[in-house]
């Protein structure tokens, strides 16, 4: 005689339901990026080394040598994004979908587009900041992409983790600056990324030159066994922020396509790796 199956109690079923929601949201996401062909963030383990002025010129590098390119802002707290980029205008819909604007070739959504004024402080617990980067993952419409690059808030904290259990990436770009403090945040970052088992495609080293020094970025790489993927120099060209640098910088570029280069072959050698095991 078989017994009846045991109800599940109150706390039981109410994991199983997260269980299940946290599937359904993670196959949604996945569906919804099916059309994107490499996904990569660019990460830091605090704020203030420049980590989205290297998102930003990146995914522009991108667009100019001609690939389909996107990007995701998912500092929620503190978006900066379309500011760096000068996008103003508001994502249109279609078919219950975001449509992100796009300017310089780079199609861009970010939190910063919802808020009623720039200087409007988001006071957002994790659960509602979580939410909110779930909603942009799986109502966004991004097209066909060959790159969706993905600005991360800094720190150990929420924003990055719920982007690292719910979104399927290549791998992580780390940014740091060549002093002690910022080298040590950015390793922490970093032995988090590979616990959760993600790739660590390698370090930028942001800010170089004689105040902040030099080769800090490219020691830790060494140490943690991770490619080194270049170096940006502290420049007055930054100073322009009517558009991404590399559109007004040559020495800007030339470094931001040592950069494209350095991570194509990180993503080459990490995909191979992956077909090998």
């Amino acid at each position: 005689m078989t017994s009846p199956h045991k109800t599940p109690s109150p706390q039981e079923q109410a994991k199983l339901d997260a269980i299940r929601k946290n599937w359904q949201q993670r196959r949604a996401i996945t569906q919804n990026l099916s059309r994107i062909k490499t996904k990569v963030a660019v990460y830091s383990g605090k704020g203030g080394v420049g980590k989205t002025t290297v998102a930003v010129n990146l995914a522009a590098t991108l667009a100019q040598q001609g690939h389909a390119v996107g990007l995701l802002d998912t500092d929620i707290d503190c978006p900066n994004v379309t500011k760096v980029l000068g996008i103003n205008q508001h994502p249109t819909h279609a078919e219950g979908k975001l449509v992100p604007p796009e300017r310089f070739g780079v199609k861009a959504i970010s939190m910063a587009l919802f808020q009623k004024s720039e200087d409007e402080a988001i006071i957002w617990r994790g659960p509602m900041v979580h939410n909110a980067i779930n909603q942009f993952l799986q109502m966004t419409e991004w097209g066909d992409l060959d790159y969706l690059v993905v600005d991360l808030p800094p720190g150990t904290s929420d924003a990055p983790l719920t982007v690292m259990q719910t979104l399927p990436l290549e791998g992580f770009i780390m940014v740091t600056t060549p002093q002690d403090l910022a080298l040590l945040d950015a390793k922490r970052s970093i032995n988090m990324v590979r616990k959760l088992n993600v790739k660590v495609l390698g370090v930028v080293e942001n800010y170089t030159g004689e105040i902040f020094g030099q080769g800090g970025g490219e020691d830790l790489a060494r140490e943690l066994d991770i490619p080194f993927l270049g170096s940006m120099a502290l420049r007055s060209d930054y100073r322009d922020g009517s558009q991404p640098t590399i559109l007004t910088s040559p020495e800007v570029r030339k470094e931001y396509e040592h950069l494209v280069r350095q991570l194509t072959a990180s993503l080459k050698s990490s995909a191979a790796t992956q077909e090998a095991s």
